[in-house]
C-alpha cells in the first residue's frame, strides 16, 4: 500500500478514536454529577472503556501498526474504533464488546511478531501490556463488571508506556541488572492484576508495590532526568514525563495502602493518578512527535503547551483534595479541569499546527530535531 493510502487509513481509522475521546470525556462529566444531557443511557458507565479501550486502544494500536510496517496490523485499531461506535450507538454491547477483544488479541500478536523480530526487553513488556488489555476485554466480554476490568486498562497503558520510555533509555545504557529489576517491577504488576480477579485486596496490594517499583524506576533512570535541563519542547516533553512520574508513585502508593481500589477516595487517588496523572502527561508529552508521526500532521512547540499541562495537575490536585475531604464541590471543580486541561490541550494543538502551515517545512522546532526530541 503507497504511503498515500497508508496515511489516509490511519485518519479515516482515527475518526472513532477522536469520538471515544469526546464522548468519553463527556461521560466523565456525567460521572462528576454535571447538569448536561445524558445522550444515551449508561454513557456514564462507558467513561473508561471509551478513553483507554476507544481512544488509547485506537491511537496505541496504530503506532504498532506503523512499527511493523504491514496491512493486516491495522484490524486491531479498526475493530477498536468499530467496537467503539457499536457501544456508542447501543445497538450490541455484546458485539462492541467482541470486537474490543479483537483488537486487543490482534496487538498481542503484532508484539509478539516484534519479539520476533528483535526479542528486546522493551517489546516484551509492550507485549505484557497488550495482554493486559486483551485480559480486561476478555473479562469483560465475560460478564464481569466494568470496575473489575479497569486494573487491567491500567495495566495496558502503564506497561505500554514504560516499554517505550525502556527502548528510549538506550541512550543512558542502563546495565543487565537495572533492566532486570524493571522486567521484576513489571512482572510484581502484572502478578497483582491476576492475583486481583480472585482476591482484590492482595492483588491490588501486590500490584500497587508493583507500580511503585515502576514509577521509581522511571524517576531513577530516565532519560527526563538530564533532558529537563535543555530548552524548548524537549524540556516540556521531560517535565511532563517527570510529573507523571510521580503520579504513577501515588497511584503505586494508593493501591498498596488501600483496603480497596474502588473506594470513594481511592477510586480518584489510585485509578485517577495512573489515567490522568500519569497517562495523560505522556499523551501531552508525546503528542508534538506521534502526532506528525502516525497522520503527517505537523504539531509544532509552542510554549502555550505548558497550560494545559500545569492545569492538569493543578486540578488534578484540586480534584484529591476534594476526594479526601469528601467535599463533593471542591472535587467536581477539581474534574471539571482535568477535563478542561486535555480540552485546552487540543484547542492549543490544533492552533499550533494551523500556525505551523506558515512556518517553514523543515524537520526542526525551535531548533529540536523532531527524531531527538522523542527521547526526551
Amino acid at each position: 500500500m503507497s504511503t498515500g493510502r497508508v496515511r489516509l487509513l490511519r485518519l479515516v481509522v482515527m475518526i472513532p478514536g477522536g469520538l471515544a475521546l469526546l464522548t468519553g470525556l463527556w461521560a466523565g462529566l456525567l460521572r462528576l454529577g454535571v447538569d448536561i444531557p445524558e445522550l444515551r443511557s449508561n454513557l456514564s458507565e462507558l467513561h473508561g472503556p471509551l478513553l483507554v479501550s476507544g481512544f488509547l486502544g485506537v491511537v496505541i494500536s496504530i503506532e504498532r501498526a506503523v512499527a511493523l510496517r504491514r496491512t493486516w496490523p491495522y484490524a486491531a485499531p479498526i475493530g477498536a474504533g468499530a467496537g467503539t461506535v457499536l457501544l456508542l450507538a447501543g445497538f450490541s454491547e455484546w458485539a462492541g464488546q467482541a470486537l474490543l477483544v479483537i483488537a486487543s488479541v490482534t496487538l498481542v500478536l503484532v508484539n509478539l511478531l516484534l519479539i520476533h523480530r528483535q526479542p528486546v526487553m522493551h517489546h516484551v513488556i509492550m507485549t505484557m501490556g497488550a495482554m493486559s488489555w486483551a485480559a480486561g476485554c476478555i473479562l469483560w466480554l465475560s460478564g464481569r463488571t466494568i470496575w473489575q476490568t479497569v486494573p487491567f486498562l491500567a495495566g495496558f497503558l502503564v506497561m505500554t508506556i514504560v516499554g517505550e520510555r525502556l527502548e528510549l533509555s538506550r541512550i543512558t545504557r542502563p546495565g543487565p541488572s537495572v533492566r532486570a529489576a524493571l522486567l521484576a517491577a513489571t512482572l510484581l504488576f502484572s502478578a497483582g492484576l491476576v492475583i486481583g480477579v480472585f482476591s482484590s485486596l492482595w492483588g491490588f496490594r501486590i500490584a500497587g508495590v508493583g507500580l511503585l517499583a515502576q514509577a521509581l524506576w522511571l524517576a531513577r533512570f530516565d532519560i527526563a532526568r538530564r533532558t529537563v535541563r535543555l530548552a524548548g519542547l524537549t524540556r516540556y516533553m521531560a517535565v511532563a514525563f517527570i510529573l507523571g512520574y510521580v503520579w504513577l508513585a501515588v497511584a503505586g502508593i494508593a493501591w498498596t495502602v488501600s483496603d480497596r481500589v474502588v473506594g470513594p477516595v481511592a477510586t480518584d487517588v489510585g485509578l485517577h493518578a495512573v489515567f490522568l496523572g500519569f497517562v495523560f502527561s505522556m499523551i501531552f508529552a508525546h503528542a508534538p512527535v506521534i502526532l506528525p508521526a502516525v497522520t503527517g500532521l505537523r504539531l509544532p512547540y509552542r510554549p502555550a503547551l505548558y497550560i494545559p499541562l500545569l492545569l492538569l495537575h493543578t486540578a488534578l490536585v484540586v480534584r484529591f483534595i476534594g476526594a479526601a475531604a469528601e467535599n463533593r464541590t471542591i472535587w467536581r471543580i477539581g474534574g471539571v479541569g482535568t477535563e478542561s486541561a486535555i480540552v485546552l490541550f487540543i484547542l492549543v494543538a490544533v492552533a499550533s499546527g494551523l500556525g505551523g502551515r506558515r512556518a517553514h517545512a523543515g524537520r526542526t522546532v525551535d531548533g529540536v530535531d523532531a527524531d531527538d526530541a522523542v527521547v526526551a
